[in-house]
């Protein structure tokens, strides 16, 4: 019989640490499979209403996304993924470290002496700690000793995966030695400036300090928002009056917009693009305007079965509103990702459009074009508004 193979003594080594005891975690890295932006696996050990599971987080280029499993269907599901796509892996245990790298396996001492808690509500690691954020306590998420109150842990936890999505695009755009440097933000609808202030407070953390402005139609939530700028120590952040239409965009190297409304998020795309920003990140809401042309021009095509439906209608002028804006942006020489995101069980899904400026791609290409007036007129759509505001 042939000796095992690195693969099979490494699955043995697993399968032994979470018999006897000595199991402490496990990642995987090196992935080079089919599944776009997933980059590493890390498991570990819980308990979860007395049962023994495998949780495994799947680390995303931009998110996270945590599933628990049995502990034998999770050391098959570790062996699939050494054999589809992951190249290495590390096995930690209190008798020792085992490391498989593209086939090739080593045992070293251990790093790890105590196994690890099986406690699955463990406290997380969270960019924006609420302890000592005195712009956290007025704007009413926190109490003056900085626990957060029960009936604003959602959007605590909303913040927190905001900033944690901006902070990885963030790094992609503005770091190393070529990269353009971050110098004004600015948040288009910034409401109460939940999420301003959650960026302006990791950015600076982070030690840079770049101009950032929130801009807001209401007048009183931008005088309340200056006030707790001004009292809680951000020098660097402001917030202006005015309508997201109307406001001078100039020098934007990041530009946001969380539910700007209809067409307001085309408005802000459209100022982030005029005004070159490296980075567009934006959070779509309500898309009434390519809903009314699609239900007004009534064009039959392949989907008459879905759009006799008023729901399906909704759902479809959703979709078809934030993928041209995506090609439109992609025509302006941005390159895009569009993604759900999901930050916790209690808070709604939303979809987030991100443009990343790429001098490699053609500006205005008359093939892309072609593609955006093609499927306008599947649809029946006469004009998005978009195309409007950049004047294509």
């Amino acid at each position: 019989m042939p000796p095992p193979s690195p693969l099979q003594t490494f699955i043995t080594a697993l399968r032994d640490s979470l018999r006897d005891g000595t199991f402490v975690r496990l990642t995987l890295g090196g992935y080079h499979g089919a599944e776009p932006q997933l980059k590493q696996i890390h498991a570990r050990r819980v308990l979860i209403k007395r049962e023994d599971k495998l949780s495994f987080t799947y680390r995303y280029q931009t998110r996270d996304i945590a599933k628990n499993y049995a502990l034998e269907d999770g050391v098959a599901r570790i062996a699939e993924a050494l054999e589809s796509g992951f190249q290495a892996a590390t096995l930690f245990t209190t008798a020792g470290d085992w490391t498989l790298d593209k086939n090739r396996l080593k045992k070293k001492a251990a790093s790890q002496t105590a196994p690890a808690p099986l406690s699955h509500d463990r406290d997380k690691q969270r960019l924006i700690e609420p302890g000592n954020k005195p712009w956290l306590h007025a704007l009413n998420i926190t109490d003056a000793q900085g626990a957060v109150f029960k009936n604003a842990q959602d959007k605590y936890r909303q913040i927190n995966k905001y900033v944690e999505i901006l902070s990885h695009l963030i790094a992609e755009t503005f770091s190393g030695p070529a990269a353009p440097a971050l110098n004004k933000v600015v948040d288009m609808g910034s409401g109460k400036g939940y999420l301003t202030f959650a960026l302006t407070d990791y950015l600076q953390g982070a030690g840079q300090t770049p101009e950032i402005v929130g801009v807001e139609f209401r007048p009183d939530l931008v005088a309340l928002c200056n006030q707790i700028a001004e009292e809680t120590g951000f020098p660097h952040l402001r917030f202006a009056q005015g309508a997201i239409a109307d406001f001078d965009c100039s020098g934007a190297n990041l530009l946001i917009a969380l539910h700007a409304c209809d067409t307001a998020t085309d408005d802000a795309i459209a100022k982030g693009i005029h005004a070159g920003a490296e980075l567009i990140v934006v959070a779509p809401c309500c898309h009434k305007q390519i809903r009314r042309e699609i239900e007004h021009n009534k064009r039959s095509n392949d989907l008459d079965f879905l759009m006799k439906h008023g729901i399906f209608v909704e759902r479809q002028a959703e979709m078809v509103t934030d993928a041209l804006r995506a090609l439109f942006l992609e025509y302006c020489g941005y390159s895009t990702k569009v993604f759900e995101f999901i930050s916790d069980a209690h808070t709604p899904k939303n979809v987030l459009i991100v443009g990343s400026k790429n001098p490699r791609l053609t500006v205005r290409d008359p093939a892309l074009l072609a593609r955006i007036q093609a499927a306008k007129a599947y649809f029946g759509i006469e004009t998005h508004h978009l195309e409007r505001v950049l004047g294509v």
